[in-house]
């Protein structure tokens, strides 16, 4: 029996473009802070924590929560490529949820470089040479493209050439994205956007154009996780619970079934919502608040079937349609999304975290989305993991 656990806390700040912020690790404590203070938690109170960041030596998270005091905790680093967050956020739970102790820290921080990602060490093998191979098999190389495009660009190719839809349909999403941002001081790209200028932006790799590629940006995002004991002892006002929470990663149908799609993990997505959607008794229909990973424009369009928010080969209705914004049937990504805020990878899955907590406290402002109680999280990582965490708004009384 597992118990339930609690989101006592939220922080995240305003993320910025590579070159302007803070170091990473007075942004991680900063966004620790805000958490620690969103929730009315001493920091002295916290039995462990989980940092994550991708780019950065070992021990990184004690260079940022050192700043908050030394108090001897255990704390562990976590790097789980663009899913780092979420991975952070899903070990807290796990701690919380076990019994281990009454109350934890996950925190994300990323201080990035301009440019696309690329490789660190070229000494020796790379993580991804598996999933490098099976793209290479499946569509070649080109060595003027980024290799992230390449993957989730391919992936939207084959979408297309299954279904035969109007690729241009893409851009939309870097619209909707635009206009949820327009409403969010902590989003980095908050200007509108039209289908036309995303489409006549320079093209990087299949239907992908810049204006459909999500940027590095650098910040952090915290989440502060407790038992009921622990709110109930405390005082605290943490009526926003992890529901169910999934973390997968690739399946031999990633490298066999020979399809982009599955490559840039489809299925991680898919069988990690299927057991979140069980482990808490509701189905897609019921969803009405989804913050996804749109790294691209195309991995968000996928996502919207790998969730099971529409069936397969309806994502160009579904996006034509309106459903995928307000007045729809799933507002996605109302914070604007990595294509507007930017993906600082570590902080990303927890900025995630923050947003849907706000939207279930009906604390999100001009992004409001109205009466919901039930919000989903996706977030993604090539290597592979996937995280999908649904939140839940309870009653304390």
């Amino acid at each position: 029996m597992s118990a339930r656990v609690h989101v006592a806390g939220v922080g995240m700040i305003p993320f910025t473009k590579p070159g302007r912020s803070s170091t990473y690790s007075e942004m991680g404590e900063h966004a620790a802070r805000l958490a620690l203070a969103d929730a009315g938690v001493e920091y002295s109170l916290v039995e462990q924590a989980y940092v994550g960041y991708v780019y950065g030596d070992s021990t990184s998270g004690q260079a940022a929560l050192y700043g908050l005091g030394q108090t001897g905790i255990p704390i562990i680093n976590v790097n789980n490529n663009c899913s780092t967050g979420s991975s952070a956020l899903w070990l807290a739970h796990q701690a919380v949820a076990s019994g281990a102790v009454e109350c934890a820290l996950a925190l994300g921080f990323e201080q990035m470089v301009p440019g696309a990602l690329a490789a660190v060490y070229t000494d020796r093998p790379g993580p991804m040479s598996r999933l490098d191979q099976a793209r290479f098999e499946l569509q070649g190389n080109d060595e003027q493209a980024p290799m992230a495009a390449q993957f989730f660009g391919g992936a939207g190719e084959a979408y297309v050439d299954e279904f035969g839809i109007d690729p241009a349909v893409f851009a939309q999403i870097s619209v909707k994205a635009r206009k949820h941002a327009a409403h969010n001081p902590n989003a980095v790209f908050r200007d509108a956007v039209t289908v036309e200028e995303v489409l006549g932006s320079p093209r990087i790799y299949g239907p992908l154009t810049r204006l459909q590629c999500c940027p590095p940006t650098c910040g952090a995002a915290a989440a502060v996780i407790c038992s009921a004991e622990f709110a109930r002892a405390h005082g605290l006002s943490a009526d926003v619970v992890i529901a169910a929470q999934s973390l997968t990663t690739d399946f031999a149908t990633t490298f066999e079934a020979r399809d982009m799609r599955k490559v840039i993990g489809y299925d991680m997505s898919a069988i990690a919502a299927k057991e979140v959607y069980e482990a808490a008794g509701i189905g897609p229909e019921d969803i009405r608040v989804v913050e996804l990973h749109d790294c691209f424009t195309t991995n968000e369009f996928l996502t919207y079937e790998s969730l099971g928010l529409t069936p397969a080969g309806t994502a160009e209705k579904f996006v034509l349609d309106g459903d995928n914004t307000y007045g729809g049937r799933v507002v996605t990504n109302p914070s604007g999304g990595l294509l507007s805020k930017g993906h600082p990878l570590g902080a990303t899955g927890l900025a995630q975290c923050a947003e849907l907590v706000w939207q279930l406290r009906g604390q999100a402002g001009a992004r409001q989305v109205g009466g919901v109680d039930l919000a989903l999280q996706h977030n993604l990582g090539l290597g592979g993991a996937c995280v999908v965490t649904l939140y839940q708004k309870v009653d304390l009384r």
